[in-house]
């Protein structure tokens, strides 16, 4: 029996907002059913043929109750959108994000925020999303 692929349903690249202000970059804080904290960058994760600005707005609405404006890419790295047994490496994009107001409301999911420099970001845990920041 062939396996069937499901090629129009898989991820295809993992999409990070990156808001910066006076420094410091916008992160999500999740807790885990062990309370246990992890941060994340606001992020969508697109599947092929979607729209990458409106998925990554879409998302900074939803999960930082942001109206944010999104620019280029100023970051890149991989992301596994696999398991921990069958690895499957996606890009992993963080734009440049613009807002008029910077004042946050965390999403449904969510436990609060931070704001934390970029190059402080190994001395703070990151969630499975933020990872390939480091």
């Amino acid at each position: 029996m062939a396996k069937v692929m499901k090629q129009a349903s898989e991820v295809s690249a993992l999409l990070c907002g990156i808001l910066e202000d006076n420094g410091r970059v916008l992160f999500l804080l999740k807790k885990d059913e062990r309370g246990r904290e992890a941060l994340e960058l606001p992020h969508a994760l697109v599947k092929s043929g979607e729209n990458e600005v409106s998925a990554l707005t879409a998302a900074m609405r939803e999960q930082a109750g942001i109206d944010a404006q999104v620019h280029e890419v100023i970051k890149q790295g991989r992301h596994n959108a696999g398991s921990r047994k069958k690895k499957r490496g996606v890009p992993a994009l963080g734009f440049r994000v613009t807002a008029k107001s910077a004042k946050v409301v965390a999403g449904k999911g969510f436990a609060g925020f931070r704001w934390i420099a970029l190059r402080e970001i190994g001395n703070v845990k990151l969630g499975r999303n933020s990872e390939w920041l480091r």
